[in-house]
């Protein structure tokens, strides 16, 4: 099975986990980003690096692309329009904002669908259609695993 197919498969498995700002545990919590750390972790073991705290509006108030920017660190980028299933997408709520969102794409468009945790809802997966698709901004790919 393919990294992509990896991820899709545990972004899936994870569907129904309560929302939770800044949880990471299936099952039990989690936010957009801790979807995508428990994916990491299934894949590869301990996540690379820690995550700091944050508020539910960190985007709003620091304007830094602290979400875009680890991404590039750890994920590989790909064109957004290439994006396929298993792969991680990022998402600006306002054009002026940070990058605050992310998901994974769960079946290619369009329109396409995601599995993403949102406030209010537990992990789900949506239609990536234009509201969500006029926001995205980076798509990235988990890097190949070493045999």
């Amino acid at each position: 099975m393919s990294v992509r197919e990896r991820a899709l498969v545990e972004a899936m498995s994870w569907r129904r986990t309560p929302y939770q700002h800044q949880a990471s545990v299936k099952g039990v919590g989690c936010d957009c980003l801790g979807l995508v750390r428990g994916v990491w972790r299934a894949l590869y073991g301990a996540e690379p690096e820690a995550v700091p705290a944050y508020r539910a509006d960190w985007a709003e108030v620091c304007g830094e692309e602290r979400l875009l920017t680890a991404a590039r660190r750890w994920l590989v980028e790909v064109p957004v329009e290439q994006a396929r299933p298993g792969d991680v997408v990022l998402f600006r709520m306002s054009p002026q904002a940070a990058a605050k969102h992310c998901a994974l794409i769960s079946e290619a468009g369009p329109p396409g669908r995601i599995v993403h945790a949102y406030w209010g809802r537990a992990v789900t997966e949506s239609w990536l259609g234009e509201w969500w698709r006029s926001r995205m901004v980076a798509a990235f790919a988990f890097p190949q695993m070493e045999e």
